[in-house]
């Protein structure tokens, strides 16, 4: 069971779109024992912002100990002693590590169990019985659709739901329908994104998917496209079923192999030549990963070429976010490339493997120009079944310039506020270190001794002439500055210099007392002192009570 403080809401107007690839940070900050059980208090925060987070309260933090075969980090249980403070602490700290590695995953983090359970507030709907409204709200108006079966999470995105659906005219051909919320960086306006998404089914490249319908709502998009038995690239490598839920088929697969070298290569040349033609267009995509690559007859096809119209954050936005060099599509795609090649030649993506050993890849000085020229696609034969067509009007190029123009400074200023974050976190992380504060206590003890050094010269230097002995410290005194520390008293001032013409007397390092008596007189006095002259005490005790 578990609760959540309500989070502050618009007061007015449609509620913004939530941005589901930022991660979610957690920390137990504390857990209370009761009388029968242990209550966990779990901070949630959304991003790098503090002001976005809230408290979880929870008897049991434990989602599973097991997602779709993936072994999780969870602390053991106990039935007898489970309210010690030491076992409450020990636990405490065991499901932090649990929460650090599910929230860090770059699949587990957009489960919905587990946005569910943090996020109550934001991932209560039920998103497949608002997709079925939606999706049945535009059969009445287009009865020529039929729906087969639902896809249950075959995707990765929360807001995002599959229908198996049929034309009535060709009942034998499957189509699979997608239906989605608009995101967070949709930057068309609404006519200008229902012209760009009914222009979809015009485009015809051989690497490209073809869409048989796409619409648009005030707040979501409908996409029809035909359905492929043979599934994903990324089900070939994985050797998964195409219509099984995500999770199960990627998050800890067990048979996965690598493509050949010629596979490779064919399919790179393929992807890049698809792409070129986006960007030539002036059509941005930064959503290339192995899902959304479809094989067929050895030949591969971009999917989703909708998700920028629609302000869809990309796949590996967790980590674009960290590179500031990356700041345009076509280097995202670039970059996404990259993540492509290395899962074709490995079968896993690269968080899968360590690559802290590899040299990090020239981000800003390749393009996908640069790419199709080099030895490892440039001698690839194409056999291009259809010429390339896709006519976009001069008008709409001008709003898809300018939401790319938004899209890309959105992405910098994220990646600004993220950079800074870092930077925070690591002064703050460096000034609490324990070598640090080593350093500052070192510092404190030399200026601390300076300090004493100084009032205790000045104290003999001035009480050599005065006619009482003074009272010097016996014990170091505060440092300077701090509270009951008080002031030093300010040096006598440097003798005159010798007047001209006569030679030059060094000056005496003692000043002359007002007696006359100098500082030998004192330390003459002080070698002097006889313990035997001093005279015996006799102590009355009157602490004893009288009767």
């Amino acid at each position: 069971m578990a609760f959540m403080e309500q989070q502050p809401q618009p007061m007015s107007g449609r509620k913004p779109p939530l941005d589901d690839t930022v991660p979610l940070i957690t920390v137990i900050e504390a857990s209370q024992s009761l009388q029968s059980h242990t209550e966990y208090i779990i901070r949630v925060q959304r991003g790098v912002s503090t002001d976005n987070s809230w408290t979880v309260i929870t008897e049991s933090v434990c989602l599973r100990s097991q997602i779709s075969g993936l072994n999780l980090p969870l602390p053991p249980k106990k039935l007898l002693g489970n309210m010690d403070r030491e076992f409450i602490a020990e636990r405490q700290k065991g499901l932090q590590a649990y929460l650090n590695y599910i929230t860090r995953h770059h699949i587990l983090s957009s489960c919905e169990l587990v946005k569910k359970f943090l996020d109550t507030n934001n991932y209560s709907a039920n998103y497949t019985e608002i997709a079925l409204q939606q999706v049945s709200m535009f059969f009445r108006s287009d009865p020529k659709w039929e729906v087969i079966e639902p896809l249950k999470d075959i995707g990765w995105r929360l807001r995002k739901r599959y229908f198996l659906v049929k034309d009535k005219d060709q009942p034998k051909d499957k189509q699979v329908l997608s239906w989605v919320d608009l995101g967070p960086d949709k930057f068309l306006s609404d006519k200008d994104l229902l012209s760009a998404v009914k222009l979809l089914p015009t485009l015809s490249h051989s690497n490209i998917a073809p869409v048989s319908f796409a619409t648009t709502s005030e707040s979501s998009a409908l996409v029809i496209r035909v359905f492929s038995e043979k599934g994903t690239l990324r089900d070939h490598i994985c050797k998964v079923k195409p219509k099984e839920p995500f999770l199960k088929k990627y998050c800890n697969p067990k048979k996965i192999q690598g493509l050949e070298q010629q596979q490779i290569r064919t399919y790179g040349r393929q992807i890049l030549e698809a792409l070129k033609f986006l960007h030539d267009k002036g059509f941005p995509y930064g959503h290339l990963h192995a899902s959304n690559v479809l094989i067929e007859e050895n030949a591969c096809k971009l999917l989703d070429i909708e998700n920028s119209l629609l302000g869809l954050p990309s796949y590996y936005r967790p980590y674009v976010t960290q590179f500031r060099k990356m700041n345009t599509t076509e280097s995202i795609d670039v970059y996404s490339f990259g993540h492509l090649l290395y899962e074709m030649t490995y079968g896993r993506p690269p968080d899968a493997v360590p690559v802290d050993q590899y040299p990090p890849p020239p981000f800003s000085s390749v393009g996908q120009y640069d790419l199709l020229f080099t030895l490892l696609f440039n001698d690839v034969l194409l056999f291009n079944s259809e010429k390339p067509q896709f006519k976009i009007s001069s008008k709409l190029k001008e709003a898809l310039k300018s939401s790319k123009e938004c899209l890309e400074k959105h992405l910098v200023e994220e990646q600004r506020t993220i950079h800074q974050h870092k930077r925070l976190t690591r002064a703050q992380s460096h000034h609490g270190s324990e070598e640090e504060k080593r350093k500052r206590k070192i510092l404190a003890r030399k200026v601390h001794g300076k300090h004493y050094q100084k009032n205790h010269i000045y104290c003999l230097l001035a009480g050599s002439g005065a006619s009482s002995p003074p009272t010097c410290p016996s014990s170091p005194t505060p440092l300077p500055g701090s509270a009951g520390a008080p002031l030093a008293p300010p040096l006598p001032p440097p003798a005159p210099p010798p007047p001209p013409g006569n030679e030059a007397v060094p000056p005496s390092l003692l000043p002359p007392s007002a007696n006359g008596v100098g500082r030998s007189a004192l330390l003459s006095s002080i070698q002097s002192f006889s313990k035997g002259k001093l005279k015996k005490s006799e102590t009355v005790d009157r602490s004893i009570p009288r009767l």
